[in-house]
């Protein structure tokens, strides 16, 4: 395995395409063994079998981490939409204070003249 820093992710996917592959290969191995007429050879369905299970565990660490990174991936992580949108909801706000604030100086003032 590749030190992810070195490669892409396509070439990472790849890598774990070509792994696929030769996991098949050898399930295929193994029963063609299974089916030999003079019956299977014990040491090279074990061999096989384990080769098969490291392979099928290293796979799913791959796409494990595969999907991991692209879910941290934010395409639109430049995007200023929710700041700015934020930014406008906050000046209404400010706004709307300002607006209850100049009321209630009104009515204070108007107390003010009534006495």
């Amino acid at each position: 395995m590749y030190p992810q820093s070195q490669t892409t992710s396509l070439q990472r996917l790849q890598n774990v395409e070509k792994r696929i592959v030769r996991v098949l290969e050898l399930a295929g191995g193994v029963m063609e063994e299974m089916g030999n007429p003079s019956g299977p050879r014990k040491e090279l369905v074990n061999g096989s079998c384990g080769e098969f299970m490291q392979s099928v565990k290293d796979i799913q660490l791959t796409l494990r981490e595969e999907i991991k990174s692209a879910c941290e991936y934010r395409p639109f992580e430049k995007c200023d939409y929710v700041p700015r949108i934020s930014n406008e909801i906050c000046c209404k706000k400010l706004e709307y204070v300002i607006a209850q604030i100049d009321e209630m100086k009104q009515t204070i003032e108007g107390y003010g003249d009534a006495s």
